[in-house]
């Protein structure tokens, strides 16, 4: 009988003091984590995710969620009879859909998460970018072929202010913020591509790092070709490979690539396929998927 516990005890014994060095390197850092993909519908993926969030608050960091919610808006939009329409890969977000779409994140993704992460003490505390101006903006309006395309209440973040936030984190709260914005000039509110968001907060925030769930291993190196993923890329190097890139991954790179820009210290990409994802990114030598590291400064140590 000894022996079988011994057998069974070292192994997670020795997990443990591999955590050690990120317990003590990450203790009192702020991450902010995007949530999406497949960990947004997947009820085993939802919890293992609250597990990872609320295992990471109890281990001395200050997580952030931050969250999107497009397969739940497109299923509403279906449902109220309007119409899904993409243009540059954003979605066109008129008068009626922005309604849904703030009803969805706010109202129905945020709440459910909120009480995922809440079924294990009261932790969580949800807002959205309207809340106390966290996150304005103004309309966004991208280019095809050069010319600029109205696609409604789609907003370009302008500002974000933290201090709701931080009242949270130095509560001992998790702070799960919905991507909705203020409007910084016409009253109404628009509707924020969530890696954008959560790439901005880490910077404002300046976040020890920048987790994006993403429904593949990480950014290939070669794809379609090949599935080798590349396991850490500098910012510069990220940004060459940035016009290659498939436009799903746009957003989340360059969110990533803001994000180490302005003070973060590592932004990764992960695969929010695999049960616990976030754990061993941060507290494994293994890591799973794409981490981005700022360019090396001359008279840097790295």
């Amino acid at each position: 009988m000894s022996a079988t516990r011994k057998h069974t005890a070292l192994p997670k014994a020795q997990i443990l003091i591999e955590a050690l060095p990120w317990l003590v390197r990450h203790n009192g850092r702020t991450v902010v984590i995007k949530f999406g993909g497949n960990a947004m519908i997947d009820e085993d993926l939802k919890s293992a995710f609250a597990q990872d969030v609320v295992f990471l608050h109890h281990a001395g960091l200050k997580p952030v969620v931050v969250h999107g919610g497009g397969p739940q808006i497109s299923a509403a939009l279906d449902k109220h009879g309007i119409v899904s329409e993409f243009k540059a890969g954003l979605r066109v977000t008129t008068e009626d859909a922005m309604d849904v779409v703030r009803m969805v994140l706010a109202g129905q993704v945020q709440r459910e998460l909120v009480g995922l992460l809440n079924q294990h003490g009261p932790l969580a505390v949800g807002l959205t970018g309207e809340d106390a101006h966290t996150i304005t903006a103004t309309k966004h309006q991208p280019r095809i072929d050069g010319e600029p395309v109205d696609i409604g209440r789609v907003g370009e973040i302008t500002d974000i202010d933290t201090g709701a936030i931080e009242a949270l984190l130095a509560d001992g709260r998790i702070p799960v913020v919905s991507s909705i914005a203020r409007s910084q000039d016409d009253g109404h509110v628009y509707n924020v591509n969530a890696d954008t968001a959560a790439a901005a907060l880490a910077a404002a925030l300046g976040a020890e790092t920048l987790m994006v769930l993403t429904d593949v291993e990480g950014l290939y190196e070669d794809w379609p070709n090949s599935d080798e993923v590349i396991s850490r890329l500098t910012a510069s190097q990220l940004e060459k490979l940035l016009p290659e890139l498939s436009s799903g991954m746009v957003p989340k790179m360059e969110g990533c690539l803001h994000a180490v820009r302005n003070g973060v210290n590592t932004a990764r990409v992960i695969d929010g396929r695999v049960q616990h994802s976030i754990l061993l990114e941060i507290f494994t030598d293994e890591g799973i998927g794409t981490m981005v590291l700022p360019d090396p400064t001359e008279g840097d140590d790295a």
